[in-house]
Formats: C-alpha cells, structure tokens, sequence
C-alpha cells in the first residue's frame, strides 16, 4: 500500500435545472472508415474518451484553451487507435481465429473495477450517455483483444528483447498491470461549495476565484490546515482538511486518477 501526503483545493459541483425546449441531436455517427469495411463510430470514441475528459473537467474547472487542447488530442489519439484496431481486425479475421467469450468477460469486468470502482450503475450510465449499447460495448472490447493478440503475435516474429528490455517495458507499465481498487491515501483537502451559504452574494465564478486564491496563498506558504479550518466547506475542516487512509474506490475514477498520479506533498487545484 502506498500512501502520500497532497494538499488540494477542491470546488464542490453545483446542481442546476432548467428548462429548456427539446432539440433534435445526432444519435450516431461515423467518425471514420477504414478500407471501406470497418468502421469507427462517434459512439465509440466518446465511450473511450469519457474517462479521460471527467479527468481533465475535474482538472480544469474553466474550460480554457488548456482543457480544450488536451481533450482534442486525446480524441485524435483515441481515434487512430480504433482505426490502427480495425486494420488489425481485418487481418485476424483472414486468419480465421477467435477470441474466447469468457476472456472477453474478464475484460469488461476489469475495465468496470478500474474505470468506474467496480459500480455496474456508473458504467451503465456512461453507456447510455454515450449513446453505446451493451452489445457494441462488447464488440468494442472483443476488437481490443483481438488488437492485443495480433500485436503480441507480430512481436513473436521479432528478435527476443533483453532482460534490460524486459525491466524497461514493465516498468513503464507497471502501474497498469496491478489492481488499483485498494490504493489507499492521506489528503489535505479545502473544499469551497459553487453556492457558499455564508454569501448569498457569492456566485460559481466567485467561489472559483477564490479557490484559485486559496492555491497561490498556500504556494506562497500559507499553512494548509489553518486555511481549511477557517475556509473549508466539509466534515473535516476542524481537522485541518486532513483525510487519512481513504481507499481509492471512495473517490470518483477522475479525482483518484489525478491524486495518485501526483507525488507526495504536490499542491494542485482547484479540482472541480
């Protein structure tokens, strides 16, 4: 178990209705083709982007050139995935092979434990709002499986890597390799709600403003736990904003994925 010290400064996710006249959208579309047989469909990239834009929301709560910059590259490196994918489909499909259902189950459990803590629910919805069915979900992972199992074939035709090799490659990977669900953590953590109940004055871009305050304040060398008693908005701002041994799957996949990617003592915010 590996367990670091961050301190963040969180902004608390308001909750809006509205209403608003209904109007027609896209369902799906087709966002490439490749050798006139396989397609990629819009559907299929937003479900494999979701995780990575929650991440990057979660990171960047304006939305300035930063969130939109780093969202598009990761849609175009998603996207040439899927179309490096259906390329190698079309060669295992000449080649008559088959991947086994219950390897394909395994994946998809995997990927609902590391995405989305384990939670059918979140998955699901995710799913939904992609505009991806189950079925195609399943197809989507079959075709991952069949990408891996034809890479790991073309390398079988290259020379052995080195033990040196060997180390680098998994170091690289290690992390990927292991199951995160039971990470465990120790936080600093200052939350500031969108709506501040002691300012009826005070508006989402305010209290946003005033996070981004409170982070050049404790760059600047303001105590940490001093800020959160008089500042925090939570359950635990009489301890200082201290959160200890919190399990990994408590957190949303976006914000656990930012946290244990930081090292120890790393000041970061505000997260939204």
């Amino acid at each position: 178990m590996k367990i670091l010290t961050l301190c963040t400064a969180i902004l608390g996710m308001g909750l809006f209705t509205s209403s608003v006249e209904a109007k027609p959208h896209k369902i799906n579309g087709i966002a490439a083709k490749v050798n006139g047989t396989g397609v990629v469909t819009d559907s299929e990239v937003a479900f494999m982007l979701a995780p990575r834009r929650a991440e990057l929301a979660a990171r960047h709560p304006r939305r300035g050139p930063k969130y939109y910059s780093a969202l598009k590259q990761a849609r175009k490196k998603i996207l040439e995935e899927l179309i490096d994918r259906q390329l190698i489909i079309l060669e295992f499909k000449a080649m008559g092979a088959q991947i086994p259902e219950h390897v394909i189950d395994s994946e998809i459990k995997r990927q609902i434990e590391t995405l989305y803590n384990g939670s059918e629910a979140k998955f699901n919805a995710e799913l939904k709002r992609s505009g991806l069915s189950r079925k195609k979900f399943r197809k989507l992972t079959k075709d991952k499986l069949i990408g891996q199992a034809m890479r790991a074939q073309h390398f079988n035709d290259a020379a052995p890597a080195t033990p040196a090799e060997i180390r680098a490659e998994y170091r690289k990977h290690k992390s990927e390799l292991r199951d995160h669900s039971k990470d465990r953590i120790d936080i600093e953590k200052i939350y500031i709600p969108k709506a501040n109940p002691d300012d009826l004055l005070a508006t989402p871009e305010s209290q946003l403003e005033f996070a981004e305050d409170l982070i050049k304040q404790i760059k600047a060398g303001k105590n940490f736990a001093e800020l959160a008693k008089e500042y925090s908005k939570d359950a635990f701002a009489a301890k200082g904003g201290k959160q200890l041994n919190l399990l990994r799957s408590d957190l949303s996949p976006a914000i656990g994925t930012i946290l244990f990617s930081e090292d120890e003592g790393t000041i970061i915010g505000p997260l939204e």
